[in-house]
């Protein structure tokens, strides 16, 4: 074997550093340095951090081959990855002698990072926690590889137009990518309709094989996924969608251009936006032919790095554990079954039974419509095979059963894959539940009433199957990226080592009540307010002051997370004042982030409504800077590494049992906002660390919410016991956001009043009241304000994606980490 030399090393010096990136200006870009454009720079400066990953690269595929170790396989249709850049110039410790080199050349770094476009490959908590988990992996050396989706456009662009969210186009590709690696050699084909058809084997077996009715081909690209103190390098392969023929030359020579590339439009409409809007039947079926075609690509990639070192299908699940995140991958199972009994000729109940033992399922979600759901005829049309083997995965499970819960005809229908009615429906959820070993949720309470409520129906047949496994985040991103004043104080008393071991952060409480140790945090926060004021001014226009509370709700926009609850308030607070201008209130900043989806009506009225009461409220002189609202555009993972560090509060109000963990609020805490939230998702389990009297709780519990759903929930009654509730409803109805347009928000005044699914109004006025009491604490006691703020940092270390992970491994997966270079980060 050759050495390292040979293969091009880079030392890690100022000199090599600088002599590599002038390789690469010239080899990659073509270009000298007199002529290079910022676009080259930035793109020189990434293929070079990119060679020092490579090193390490190298190193873990030949450890990976030598051990034949069992390997995760990650499967998503979303990954919010944030800017590669900074990431990697901290993972592979070259921040220093680049910047040192490009001062050299009379460059700034800092000038060239906004050019990293983040890829835009998720929609919110689930995307960015699949990024962290990559991540965490790689830091413990435990060999894996994420699959997903290289969507071409990914979540949009969001702006606002009077008000309203406007989406474009989120071109992150639009000067290329420099952090991936295209394999157009390693194509692979993927079937979609056709028919089956039944003949019989060599040896006189009775088999079926499925006939596609159309081809696309599957591209892999792939992205290094370090891991931080360790020379573990994992990999990211994310799928586009080719055309099997891509351009029809007589077509085109009879002057019929379109048609000419027309197959070439069609097939690779699959992958250019995440998540089509499914209320059109053609959306739907686009979302499933992502679905399928991103799984149907990662199995086959699966299968052939199986083969590299075995070759017996029964040590399949020893070599091989496939995690689905959420249920966007659970075709996975029928297409794994189509593969063994069709392709490789095993027997069904084999078959079954690596099956059943391969897969793993997260369920991130208590919310019945966020379990897909597909029609049968849609399955029919696209996906004949699958649908086939569904059933008979579905038979042989309904004998189950039958034979669990004798005469029970009314549980075997609930439990059934298929939901029988008018549109027969196959249920995503329940075939996962089915066909995997473990079906874990994110959060203690999350994965409680998954367990009693949602799928209690499965737990009580295999209560085996079902576990908790708490969110967490990383905090090399989160932390070290975000907020790197905080963990230059936190290093210099805790040292080095704790961003890979977060439970450390402990030691900070010995700090909590020393006086200089808590004016640096204070002034640490308050530089991160500053440059959080200068953000909101970027992207907003609006001037804040950073000597008032910075009161913090970003995370994607749906009615149960209750941004509309937190407007209520504002526009309470904004009556208080016309109603006695001099009256004495704690001034405050309240800034929102958050994107819609472009089909949820309802999520871009409340974003209307919040801009609109933003206009309002900051263009009256009677508030006199007491109250100012700022809703940042397109929210993103980059931003986020910028409010998180300098939040004073962070808004956690989702009604009870809805939140399945939620990523933000450990976010927040870790970087010392405190919370005002409710008993929902992982806010219990951080209200439980950090200590009640450090956590402002507000609103119903979950038992409390669904007594009060069952008793006959009337939200009128609210509205009509409390004034200032009434008033600031009523301010809504009588268009005083709205120019006198009564009609614009009815919607919301209506959902309210007559239905209020997420009980605003009845965590209404205890909502207020714990707001008031957070705000009046922050400014009459800073010191103790400040005390609490360092211990949620300090008992929030248990929210490290790196416990997580630990947890997935030896809970669930049973795998190993593997050295890589001698190095290991799980010592």
């Amino acid at each position: 074997m050759p050495d390292e030399s040979s293969f091009g090393a880079i030392g890690h010096t100022v000199d090599a550093f600088e002599q590599a990136f002038r390789h690469n200006l010239y080899s990659a870009r073509g270009t000298t340095p007199q002529s290079a454009s910022a676009l080259d720079i930035y793109q020189t400066l990434a293929h070079t951090v990119r060679d020092y990953l490579m090193q390490r690269r190298r190193k873990t595929t030949e450890a990976h081959f030598t051990a034949n170790p069992k390997f995760v396989y990650y499967l998503s249709a979303e990954y919010l990855l944030g800017r590669q850049l900074t990431q990697n110039m901290l993972y592979t410790d070259v921040w220093e002698i680049a910047e040192q080199a490009a001062a050299r050349n009379g460059l700034r770094l800092r000038d060239f990072i906004h050019l990293d476009h983040e890829p835009g490959l998720g929609n919110g908590g689930l995307g960015r926690l699949a990024a962290c988990f990559l991540d965490s992996l790689a830091t413990l050396d435990i060999p894996a590889v994420g699959y997903g989706i290289r969507y071409e456009y990914g979540i949009f662009e969001q702006s606002f137009q009077d008000g309203w969210q406007v989406e474009s186009p989120d071109t992150w590709l639009y000067y290329g990518n420099p952090w991936e690696f295209s394999q157009p050699d390693d194509m692979v084909p993927v079937g979609f309709g056709g028919h089956t058809e039944r003949y019989e084997d060599e040896q006189g077996r009775r088999r079926t094989r499925w006939i596609p009715g159309e081809m696309v081909m599957g591209e892999p690209n792939y992205m290094l996924t370090p891991g931080y103190g360790t020379d573990t390098v994992n990999i990211l392969r994310l799928w586009r969608a080719r055309a099997t023929r891509e351009f029809d030359f007589q077509l085109f020579d009879m002057g019929d251009y379109e048609r000419a590339v027309e197959q070439k439009v069609y097939s690779e409409n699959i992958t250019k936006v995440l998540y089509p809007n499914d209320t059109t039947p053609q959306g739907r079926e686009l979302r499933l032919r992502q679905q399928y075609f991103f799984v149907a690509a990662s199995l086959h990639d699966i299968i052939r790095r199986f083969r590299f070192r075995n070759s017996d299908w029964a040590s399949f699940p020893d070599k091989v554990v496939i995690q689905l995140n959420d249920t966007h991958p659970v075709i996975g199972i029928p297409e794994l079954m189509r593969i063994l009994v069709d392709k490789e000729g095993l027997d069904w109940d084999v078959a079954w039974d690596i099956t059943q033992r391969s897969f793993a399922y997260t369920c991130h979600t208590l919310m019945p419509e966020a379990l897909e759901e597909w029609p049968v005829s849609l399955f029919e049309r696209l996906l004949p095979r699958h649908l086939e083997i569904i059933y008979e995965i579905n038979a042989a499970f309904l004998k189950q059963v039958a034979a669990a819960f004798p005469g029970d005809a009314g549980r075997i229908a609930a439990m059934s894959i298929i939901r029988e009615g008018p549109e027969r429906r196959v249920r995503m959820a329940h075939l996962a539940t089915v066909g995997c070993f473990s079906v874990n949720g994110v959060a203690a309470l999350q994965s409680r009433l998954l367990a009693e409520f949602t799928l209690a129906d499965f737990a009580q047949l295999w209560p085996q199957k079902f576990n908790n496994k708490t969110n967490g985040v990383t905090p090399r991103r989160f932390m070290r990226l975000g907020n790197p004043r905080l963990c230059a104080l936190i290093d210099a008393k805790l040292g080095p080592g704790w961003l890979n071991d977060l439970e450390r952060l402990r030691e900070l409480e010995a700090f909590a009540d020393d006086a200089e140790f808590r004016a640096a945090w204070r002034e640490i926060k308050q530089q991160n307010k500053v440059e959080l004021a200068a953000l909101i001014k970027r992207y907003t226009g609006i001037e804040v002051d950073p000597n008032t509370i910075f009161d913090v709700m970003v995370k994607r926009l749906h009615e149960y997370k209750r941004q509309l609850l937190m407007a209520l308030r504002i526009i309470t607070l904004y009556q208080r004042i016309k109603a006695d201008p001099t009256i004495a209130m704690p001034a405050r900043t309240f800034i929102f982030g958050a994107k819609a989806a472009p089909g949820y009506r309802m999520a871009k009225l409340i974003i209307k409504l919040i801009n609109n009461v933003a206009e309002v409220v900051n263009n009256d002189p009677d508030v006199a800077g007491r109250l100012t609202v700022v809703f940042i555009p397109n929210f993103n993972v980059s931003k986020g590494e910028r409010i998180y560090p300098g939040a004073d509060i962070s808004e956690q109000i989702s009604m009870a049992g809805k939140e399945a963990s939620g990523t933000g609020n450990m976010k927040f805490a870790l970087n010392g906002a405190l919370t005002v939230g409710t008993l929902d998702g992982a806010n219990i389990e951080i209200r439980d660390l950090v200590g009640a009297e450090n956590f402002y709780l507000c609103g119903l519990h979950t038992e409390e919410v669904m007594a009060l759903k069952a008793s006959g929930y009337n939200p009128l009654e609210y509205y009509s016991a409390d004034a200032e509730l009434r008033r600031a409803i009523d301010a809504i109805a009588t268009g005083a956001f709205s120019g006198g347009d009564r009609a614009l928000f009815q919607p919301i005044v209506a959902s309210l009043l007559t239905r209020d699914d997420f009980l605003l109004l009845a965590d209404y006025a205890d909502y207020v009241r714990v707001s008031e009491q957070a705000a009046h604490d922050y400014y009459a006691d800073p010191d103790g304000w400040t005390r609490k703020s360092i211990l949620n940092s300090a008992r929030c270390g248990f929210f490290s994606s790196d416990r997580t992970m630990r947890q997935y491994c030896q809970e669930i997966w049973r795998v190993e980490p593997v050295r890589v270079g001698g190095v290991t980060s799980n010592s």
